[in-house]
Protein backbone atom coordinates (compact mmCIF):
# COMPACT_ATOMS: atom_id res chain seq x y z
CA UNK A 1 0.00 0.00 0.00
CA UNK A 2 1.48 3.41 -1.06
CA UNK A 3 2.29 5.78 2.07
CA UNK A 4 0.45 8.60 -0.11
CA UNK A 5 0.07 10.55 3.76
CA UNK A 6 3.53 11.21 4.43
CA UNK A 7 3.49 13.80 1.88
CA UNK A 8 0.26 15.71 3.00
CA UNK A 9 -0.01 18.19 5.60
CA UNK A 10 -1.79 17.06 8.79
CA UNK A 11 -4.59 18.95 8.30
CA UNK A 12 -5.50 16.41 5.09
CA UNK A 13 -4.64 13.21 6.63
CA UNK A 14 -7.47 10.54 7.27
CA UNK A 15 -7.47 9.64 10.72
CA UNK A 16 -8.90 6.89 13.30
CA UNK A 17 -9.62 7.24 16.68
CA UNK A 18 -6.47 5.41 18.41
CA UNK A 19 -8.22 4.02 21.21
CA UNK A 20 -6.09 0.55 22.41
CA UNK A 21 -8.58 -1.06 20.26
CA UNK A 22 -8.01 0.07 17.51
CA UNK A 23 -3.87 -0.35 18.10
CA UNK A 24 -4.12 -3.84 18.66
CA UNK A 25 -6.52 -4.54 16.02
CA UNK A 26 -4.39 -2.76 12.95
CA UNK A 27 -0.98 -4.04 14.39
CA UNK A 28 -0.89 -6.59 12.16
CA UNK A 29 -0.86 -4.13 9.58
CA UNK A 30 1.47 -1.96 11.13
CA UNK A 31 4.02 -1.31 7.78
CA UNK A 32 0.89 -0.09 6.02
CA UNK A 33 0.16 3.08 9.22
CA UNK A 34 1.40 6.46 9.44
CA UNK A 35 0.80 7.70 13.04
CA UNK A 36 0.10 11.66 12.82
CA UNK A 37 0.44 14.29 15.71
CA UNK A 38 -3.00 16.54 14.51
CA UNK A 39 -2.75 19.89 15.58
CA UNK A 40 -5.41 21.50 13.58
CA UNK A 41 -8.05 22.19 16.89
CA UNK A 42 -6.63 18.34 17.79
CA UNK A 43 -3.71 17.50 20.00
CA UNK A 44 -4.59 14.04 20.12
CA UNK A 45 -2.54 11.78 18.27
CA UNK A 46 -4.13 9.69 15.02
CA UNK A 47 -3.62 7.10 13.48
CA UNK A 48 -3.18 7.89 9.13
CA UNK A 49 -4.23 4.70 7.05
CA UNK A 50 -3.35 5.30 3.15
CA UNK A 51 -4.73 3.74 0.17
CA UNK A 52 -3.52 3.27 -3.13
CA UNK A 53 -4.61 4.86 -5.87
CA UNK A 54 -4.29 4.03 -9.47
CA UNK A 55 -2.33 5.74 -12.46
CA UNK A 56 -5.47 7.01 -14.21
CA UNK A 57 -8.00 9.76 -13.01
CA UNK A 58 -10.60 6.43 -13.38
CA UNK A 59 -10.71 2.75 -14.83
CA UNK A 60 -9.53 2.34 -18.49
CA UNK A 61 -13.02 -0.23 -18.84
CA UNK A 62 -15.42 2.87 -18.23
CA UNK A 63 -14.01 5.00 -20.79
CA UNK A 64 -15.59 5.24 -24.40
CA UNK A 65 -13.79 2.09 -25.93
CA UNK A 66 -14.66 -0.48 -28.54
CA UNK A 67 -14.76 -2.94 -25.32
CA UNK A 68 -16.92 -0.76 -23.62
CA UNK A 69 -19.59 -0.30 -26.38
CA UNK A 70 -19.47 -3.68 -27.24
CA UNK A 71 -20.39 -4.63 -23.29
CA UNK A 72 -23.23 -2.19 -23.31
CA UNK A 73 -24.74 -3.97 -26.81
CA UNK A 74 -24.19 -7.57 -25.33
CA UNK A 75 -26.28 -6.17 -21.78
CA UNK A 76 -28.87 -4.73 -23.61
CA UNK A 77 -29.51 -7.95 -25.80
CA UNK A 78 -32.04 -8.89 -23.34
CA UNK A 79 -31.45 -13.24 -23.44
CA UNK A 80 -27.54 -12.51 -22.64
CA UNK A 81 -28.74 -9.92 -20.18
CA UNK A 82 -30.85 -12.27 -18.82
CA UNK A 83 -28.42 -14.51 -18.36
CA UNK A 84 -26.02 -12.54 -17.01
CA UNK A 85 -28.64 -11.22 -14.25
CA UNK A 86 -29.53 -14.54 -13.09
CA UNK A 87 -25.41 -15.46 -12.66
CA UNK A 88 -25.11 -11.85 -10.83
CA UNK A 89 -27.66 -13.63 -8.68
CA UNK A 90 -26.16 -16.84 -8.49
CA UNK A 91 -23.02 -15.41 -7.13
CA UNK A 92 -25.16 -13.40 -4.80
CA UNK A 93 -26.70 -17.07 -2.92
CA UNK A 94 -23.65 -19.37 -3.35
CA UNK A 95 -21.01 -20.89 -5.98
CA UNK A 96 -22.82 -21.90 -9.36
CA UNK A 97 -22.68 -25.72 -10.48
CA UNK A 98 -20.73 -24.02 -13.65
CA UNK A 99 -21.00 -27.63 -15.11
CA UNK A 100 -24.85 -27.60 -15.85
CA UNK A 101 -24.37 -24.97 -18.23
CA UNK A 102 -24.64 -26.43 -21.76
CA UNK A 103 -25.57 -23.68 -24.45
CA UNK A 104 -23.16 -20.91 -25.73
CA UNK A 105 -24.75 -17.70 -24.05
CA UNK A 106 -24.53 -20.30 -20.24
CA UNK A 107 -20.65 -21.19 -21.19
CA UNK A 108 -20.20 -17.30 -21.75
CA UNK A 109 -22.00 -15.72 -18.52
CA UNK A 110 -20.29 -18.94 -16.88
CA UNK A 111 -16.82 -17.75 -18.00
CA UNK A 112 -17.90 -14.29 -16.92
CA UNK A 113 -19.27 -15.12 -13.05
CA UNK A 114 -15.68 -17.70 -13.05
CA UNK A 115 -13.74 -14.84 -13.38
CA UNK A 116 -15.75 -12.44 -11.36
CA UNK A 117 -15.36 -15.29 -8.29
CA UNK A 118 -11.56 -16.07 -9.00
CA UNK A 119 -10.83 -12.18 -9.08
CA UNK A 120 -12.61 -11.09 -5.93
CA UNK A 121 -14.99 -8.26 -8.74
CA UNK A 122 -18.18 -8.85 -8.09
CA UNK A 123 -19.35 -5.72 -5.87
CA UNK A 124 -20.67 -7.94 -3.20
CA UNK A 125 -21.71 -11.37 -3.17
CA UNK A 126 -23.46 -14.51 -1.08
CA UNK A 127 -20.24 -16.32 -1.82
CA UNK A 128 -18.46 -13.91 0.20
CA UNK A 129 -21.05 -13.62 2.69
CA UNK A 130 -20.79 -17.01 3.38
CA UNK A 131 -17.30 -17.80 3.32
CA UNK A 132 -16.47 -14.56 6.00
CA UNK A 133 -19.57 -15.38 8.31
CA UNK A 134 -22.05 -13.47 7.50
CA UNK A 135 -25.60 -15.18 7.35
CA UNK A 136 -27.20 -14.43 4.54
CA UNK A 137 -29.98 -16.45 3.69
CA UNK A 138 -30.91 -16.35 7.23
CA UNK A 139 -31.15 -12.75 7.99
CA UNK A 140 -32.95 -12.40 5.02
CA UNK A 141 -35.78 -14.79 5.87
CA UNK A 142 -35.81 -13.47 9.23
CA UNK A 143 -37.06 -9.60 7.43
CA UNK A 144 -39.39 -11.97 5.28
CA UNK A 145 -40.82 -13.61 7.84
CA UNK A 146 -41.14 -10.60 10.25
CA UNK A 147 -43.53 -8.05 10.74
CA UNK A 148 -42.30 -5.81 8.75
CA UNK A 149 -44.81 -5.14 6.35
CA UNK A 150 -46.97 -3.37 8.55
CA UNK A 151 -44.33 -0.55 8.99
CA UNK A 152 -45.39 -0.23 5.12
CA UNK A 153 -48.32 2.14 5.26
CA UNK A 154 -46.48 4.61 8.04
CA UNK A 155 -43.96 5.09 5.71
CA UNK A 156 -44.98 5.28 2.34
CA UNK A 157 -46.45 8.29 0.58
CA UNK A 158 -48.80 7.21 -2.14
CA UNK A 159 -48.35 10.35 -4.49
CA UNK A 160 -45.05 10.20 -5.03
CA UNK A 161 -43.79 10.04 -8.50
CA UNK A 162 -40.94 8.17 -9.32
CA UNK A 163 -37.84 9.13 -11.25
CA UNK A 164 -37.95 6.56 -14.93
CA UNK A 165 -34.04 5.92 -13.91
CA UNK A 166 -35.35 4.54 -10.70
CA UNK A 167 -37.73 1.95 -12.24
CA UNK A 168 -34.68 0.65 -13.70
CA UNK A 169 -33.40 -3.49 -12.89
CA UNK A 170 -30.55 -3.09 -10.03
CA UNK A 171 -28.36 -5.65 -8.62
CA UNK A 172 -30.09 -8.42 -10.15
CA UNK A 173 -33.90 -7.50 -9.25
CA UNK A 174 -36.13 -6.92 -12.11
CA UNK A 175 -38.21 -4.42 -9.42
CA UNK A 176 -34.54 -2.71 -8.64
CA UNK A 177 -34.96 -1.39 -4.86
CA UNK A 178 -38.71 -1.33 -5.30
CA UNK A 179 -39.19 -4.93 -3.49
CA UNK A 180 -39.12 -6.77 -0.73
CA UNK A 181 -36.49 -9.60 -1.03
CA UNK A 182 -33.78 -6.36 -1.98
CA UNK A 183 -34.71 -4.82 1.06
CA UNK A 184 -34.39 -7.64 3.07
CA UNK A 185 -30.99 -8.49 1.65
CA UNK A 186 -29.85 -4.94 1.64
CA UNK A 187 -28.09 -5.05 5.17
CA UNK A 188 -26.54 -8.11 4.27
CA UNK A 189 -25.46 -6.90 0.92
CA UNK A 190 -23.87 -4.27 2.27
CA UNK A 191 -22.12 -5.97 5.11
CA UNK A 192 -20.92 -8.05 2.29
CA UNK A 193 -19.84 -5.43 -0.02
CA UNK A 194 -17.66 -3.74 3.76
CA UNK A 195 -15.61 -7.33 3.87
CA UNK A 196 -14.82 -7.24 0.06
CA UNK A 197 -13.62 -3.77 0.14
CA UNK A 198 -12.06 -4.80 3.85
CA UNK A 199 -10.43 -8.67 2.84
CA UNK A 200 -8.21 -8.14 5.70
CA UNK A 201 -9.92 -7.15 8.47
CA UNK A 202 -9.77 -10.02 11.62
CA UNK A 203 -13.96 -9.66 12.08
CA UNK A 204 -16.72 -8.83 9.97
CA UNK A 205 -17.58 -5.52 12.98
CA UNK A 206 -13.41 -4.71 12.51
CA UNK A 207 -14.08 -4.51 8.74
CA UNK A 208 -17.34 -1.96 9.14
CA UNK A 209 -15.41 -0.08 12.35
CA UNK A 210 -12.73 0.89 9.30
CA UNK A 211 -14.76 1.63 6.48
CA UNK A 212 -17.42 3.33 8.59
CA UNK A 213 -15.05 4.96 11.34
CA UNK A 214 -12.27 6.23 7.95
CA UNK A 215 -16.19 7.44 6.50
CA UNK A 216 -16.96 9.29 9.50
CA UNK A 217 -13.85 10.85 10.89
CA UNK A 218 -13.45 12.18 6.80
CA UNK A 219 -16.93 14.10 7.22
CA UNK A 220 -15.35 15.30 11.59
CA UNK A 221 -12.29 16.54 9.96
CA UNK A 222 -13.36 18.28 7.16
CA UNK A 223 -16.54 19.94 9.10
CA UNK A 224 -14.48 21.14 11.99
CA UNK A 225 -12.03 22.32 9.31
CA UNK A 226 -14.28 24.32 7.12
CA UNK A 227 -17.72 25.29 9.16
CA UNK A 228 -16.72 27.48 10.96
CA UNK A 229 -17.93 26.60 14.38
CA UNK A 230 -20.52 25.10 13.13
CA UNK A 231 -22.16 22.42 14.80
CA UNK A 232 -23.74 19.23 13.65
CA UNK A 233 -27.29 19.56 15.12
CA UNK A 234 -29.06 18.28 11.62
CA UNK A 235 -28.53 15.45 9.56
CA UNK A 236 -30.06 14.36 6.91
CA UNK A 237 -29.09 10.74 4.79
CA UNK A 238 -30.14 11.30 1.18
CA UNK A 239 -30.67 7.70 -0.36
CA UNK A 240 -30.63 5.75 2.93
CA UNK A 241 -31.43 2.70 2.19
CA UNK A 242 -32.34 0.21 4.86
CA UNK A 243 -30.84 2.74 7.16
CA UNK A 244 -27.32 1.29 8.19
CA UNK A 245 -25.51 4.70 7.19
CA UNK A 246 -28.36 6.38 9.01
CA UNK A 247 -28.09 4.75 12.22
CA UNK A 248 -23.95 4.77 12.24
CA UNK A 249 -24.02 8.44 11.67
CA UNK A 250 -26.78 9.00 14.43
CA UNK A 251 -24.88 6.83 17.17
CA UNK A 252 -21.91 9.58 16.30
CA UNK A 253 -23.60 12.36 16.55
CA UNK A 254 -25.84 11.68 19.06
CA UNK A 255 -27.03 14.86 20.39
CA UNK A 256 -28.02 15.46 16.76
CA UNK A 257 -31.69 15.14 15.03
CA UNK A 258 -31.37 12.11 12.36
CA UNK A 259 -33.68 12.06 9.41
CA UNK A 260 -32.92 8.91 6.73
CA UNK A 261 -34.81 9.43 3.47
CA UNK A 262 -35.17 7.03 0.47
CA UNK A 263 -37.40 6.64 -2.57
CA UNK A 264 -38.04 2.91 -1.94
CA UNK A 265 -40.53 2.50 0.89
CA UNK A 266 -39.30 -0.94 1.36
CA UNK A 267 -36.36 -0.15 2.10
CA UNK A 268 -37.72 2.76 4.48
CA UNK A 269 -39.94 -0.21 5.97
CA UNK A 270 -36.76 -2.13 7.16
CA UNK A 271 -35.21 0.68 8.21
CA UNK A 272 -37.60 1.84 10.70
CA UNK A 273 -38.38 -2.30 11.27
CA UNK A 274 -35.14 -2.58 12.66
CA UNK A 275 -34.56 0.31 14.44
CA UNK A 276 -37.47 -0.25 16.83
CA UNK A 277 -36.02 -3.13 17.57
CA UNK A 278 -32.61 -0.56 18.83
CA UNK A 279 -32.98 0.81 22.67
CA UNK A 280 -34.72 4.44 22.17
CA UNK A 281 -32.48 6.95 21.31
CA UNK A 282 -32.57 10.58 22.97
CA UNK A 283 -33.72 11.96 18.94
CA UNK A 284 -34.98 9.44 17.47
CA UNK A 285 -34.22 9.15 13.96
CA UNK A 286 -36.76 10.45 11.48
CA UNK A 287 -37.73 8.38 8.24
CA UNK A 288 -39.07 10.27 5.12
CA UNK A 289 -40.32 8.80 1.70
CA UNK A 290 -39.14 10.84 -0.57
CA UNK A 291 -36.70 11.57 -4.07
CA UNK A 292 -33.67 13.21 -2.74
CA UNK A 293 -33.99 15.60 -6.22
CA UNK A 294 -37.25 17.02 -4.53
CA UNK A 295 -37.39 16.34 -1.05
CA UNK A 296 -39.59 19.27 0.33
CA UNK A 297 -37.46 19.46 3.48
CA UNK A 298 -37.01 23.31 4.49
CA UNK A 299 -33.93 25.24 2.77
CA UNK A 300 -30.80 26.00 4.87
CA UNK A 301 -31.93 23.16 7.52
CA UNK A 302 -29.25 21.21 7.62
CA UNK A 303 -25.93 20.80 8.90
CA UNK A 304 -24.59 18.01 7.27
CA UNK A 305 -26.40 16.19 4.40
CA UNK A 306 -24.60 12.81 3.48
CA UNK A 307 -24.51 10.08 0.48
CA UNK A 308 -23.68 7.09 0.99
CA UNK A 309 -23.26 4.53 -1.89
CA UNK A 310 -25.84 6.41 -4.22
CA UNK A 311 -24.23 8.59 -6.87
CA UNK A 312 -23.28 4.97 -8.53
CA UNK A 313 -26.97 4.08 -9.05
CA UNK A 314 -27.77 7.48 -10.79
CA UNK A 315 -27.29 8.76 -14.20
CA UNK A 316 -25.12 12.26 -14.17
CA UNK A 317 -28.42 14.46 -14.32
CA UNK A 318 -29.86 12.97 -11.42
CA UNK A 319 -26.44 13.35 -9.60
CA UNK A 320 -26.58 17.04 -10.50
CA UNK A 321 -30.14 17.38 -9.27
CA UNK A 322 -29.31 15.84 -6.00
CA UNK A 323 -26.17 17.75 -5.72
CA UNK A 324 -28.15 20.86 -6.21
CA UNK A 325 -31.07 19.85 -3.45
CA UNK A 326 -28.04 19.25 -1.19
CA UNK A 327 -26.77 22.77 -1.75
CA UNK A 328 -30.01 24.22 -1.02
CA UNK A 329 -30.82 22.00 2.22
CA UNK A 330 -27.50 23.17 3.84
CA UNK A 331 -27.10 26.42 5.67
CA UNK A 332 -23.85 28.55 5.08
CA UNK A 333 -20.97 26.65 6.57
CA UNK A 334 -22.64 22.98 6.29
CA UNK A 335 -20.64 20.21 4.93
CA UNK A 336 -21.77 17.69 2.46
CA UNK A 337 -20.56 14.19 2.38
CA UNK A 338 -20.68 11.95 -0.37
CA UNK A 339 -18.78 8.13 -0.56
CA UNK A 340 -19.11 5.77 -3.21
CA UNK A 341 -16.79 3.66 -5.25
CA UNK A 342 -13.31 5.33 -6.02
CA UNK A 343 -12.35 5.82 -9.56
CA UNK A 344 -9.66 6.10 -8.46
CA UNK A 345 -8.70 2.60 -6.76
CA UNK A 346 -6.22 0.69 -7.89
CA UNK A 347 -8.10 -2.11 -7.38
CA UNK A 348 -11.20 -0.75 -9.65
CA UNK A 349 -8.95 0.50 -12.01
CA UNK A 350 -7.24 -2.87 -12.54
CA UNK A 351 -10.64 -4.99 -12.97
CA UNK A 352 -10.78 -7.21 -15.78
CA UNK A 353 -13.13 -7.27 -18.92
CA UNK A 354 -15.13 -9.80 -17.21
CA UNK A 355 -15.41 -8.52 -13.86
CA UNK A 356 -16.31 -5.37 -15.51
CA UNK A 357 -19.07 -6.93 -17.83
CA UNK A 358 -20.89 -7.88 -14.75
CA UNK A 359 -20.83 -5.30 -12.44
CA UNK A 360 -22.00 -3.52 -15.31
CA UNK A 361 -24.97 -6.13 -15.57
CA UNK A 362 -26.33 -5.22 -12.38
CA UNK A 363 -25.54 -1.39 -12.17
CA UNK A 364 -27.18 0.48 -15.80
CA UNK A 365 -25.33 3.79 -14.44
CA UNK A 366 -22.15 2.94 -13.69
CA UNK A 367 -20.25 3.89 -16.60
CA UNK A 368 -22.29 7.48 -16.12
CA UNK A 369 -21.24 7.75 -13.03
CA UNK A 370 -17.41 7.04 -13.83
CA UNK A 371 -17.37 9.34 -16.35
CA UNK A 372 -18.84 12.20 -14.08
CA UNK A 373 -16.35 14.93 -13.08
CA UNK A 374 -17.81 15.28 -9.45
CA UNK A 375 -15.65 18.06 -7.87
CA UNK A 376 -16.92 20.07 -11.07
CA UNK A 377 -20.69 19.38 -10.13
CA UNK A 378 -20.03 20.65 -7.08
CA UNK A 379 -18.37 23.26 -7.45
CA UNK A 380 -20.73 24.20 -10.23
CA UNK A 381 -24.00 24.11 -7.62
CA UNK A 382 -21.68 26.12 -5.47
CA UNK A 383 -19.49 23.90 -3.16
CA UNK A 384 -16.40 25.29 -1.96
CA UNK A 385 -13.18 23.08 -0.27
CA UNK A 386 -14.10 20.16 -2.10
CA UNK A 387 -11.70 17.05 -0.44
CA UNK A 388 -11.20 13.78 -2.20
CA UNK A 389 -9.81 10.52 0.08
CA UNK A 390 -9.74 6.93 -0.30
CA UNK A 391 -11.31 5.66 2.91
CA UNK A 392 -10.61 2.12 2.30
CA UNK A 393 -8.94 0.47 -1.01
CA UNK A 394 -12.51 0.50 -3.38
CA UNK A 395 -14.40 3.20 -2.06
CA UNK A 396 -13.60 7.32 -1.28
CA UNK A 397 -15.07 9.95 0.26
CA UNK A 398 -15.77 13.42 -1.02
CA UNK A 399 -16.80 16.18 1.70
CA UNK A 400 -17.31 19.98 0.76
CA UNK A 401 -18.55 22.88 2.17
CA UNK A 402 -21.62 25.71 1.58
CA UNK A 403 -19.81 29.32 1.42
CA UNK A 404 -20.18 31.04 4.62
CA UNK A 405 -21.61 34.44 2.59
CA UNK A 406 -24.75 31.75 1.21
CA UNK A 407 -27.53 33.76 1.05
Amino acid sequence: MALWATSCSSSEKLFLASSAATRRRMGSRRRDLVHVGMTDQAETETISIAYKEGDRERPKWADETPFSRLVEALISFKPFYSLLKLGARQVLIRFLPFFSFFFFFFRVCVFLMYMCIQNNGIQYSNSTAEKNNIPWREMTKEILESDVYKELNTIQNTSLQYPDYYLSPFHAYDEGNLSWLAAAEAEVATMSMTRRAIPYAPSNEEATQEMRGNWVQAIKQHHMKHSGNVTIQNIVDIGCSVGVSTRFLADEFPSAKVTGLDLSPYFLSVAQYKEKKRPPRKNPIRWIHAAGENTGLPSKSFDLVSFSYVFHECPERAIIALVNEAFRLLIPGGTLAITDQAPKSKILQELSPALFTLMKSTEPFLNEYYLTDLEERLREAGFVNMKTLLTDPRHMTMTATVPHQHV
